[in-house]
């Protein structure tokens, strides 16, 4: 009986944490372009960029609201149109590497330039 048990117990892990599963549970759902052609909220254009302690600062525009936020060090160009995932905003976050304050820096986890 208790190898049974085991066995049942062992398969009920095995479904419920089976790598597809876990994927479902971390996926972000990916905010889609408005039908009204306004980019989604984890969307910018770059308009400048500061590299610095292993993370890239990226000034976003999105409509007529600029923002920063900062992603590990990665490569992006101004005018790149950017998605990001991930995010945890911060305010009044002081950066000592650039020695600066950031009234509002959204933190990301990964960034992607997205294809127009």
């Amino acid at each position: 009986m208790k190898v049974s048990f085991l066995v049942i117990v062992a398969l009920i892990g095995g479904v419920l944490f089976n790598s597809a599963n876990v994927m479902a549970l971390h996926h972000e759902p990916q905010n889609e372009q408005a039908s009204d052609g306004k980019m989604a909220d984890n969307e910018g254009i770059v308009v400048s960029t500061i590299d610095s302690g292993g993370y890239t600062y990226m000034e976003l525009e999105n409509g007529d609201h600029k923002f920063w936020i900062a992603a590990p060090a990665t490569q992006v160009n101004k005018g790149d149109h950017i998605r990001f995932f991930g995010s945890m905003v911060m305010t009044n976050f002081t950066s000592k590497t650039l020695n600066r304050t950031f009234g509002t820096i959204v933190f990301v986890s990964s960034t992607q330039v997205k294809k127009q």
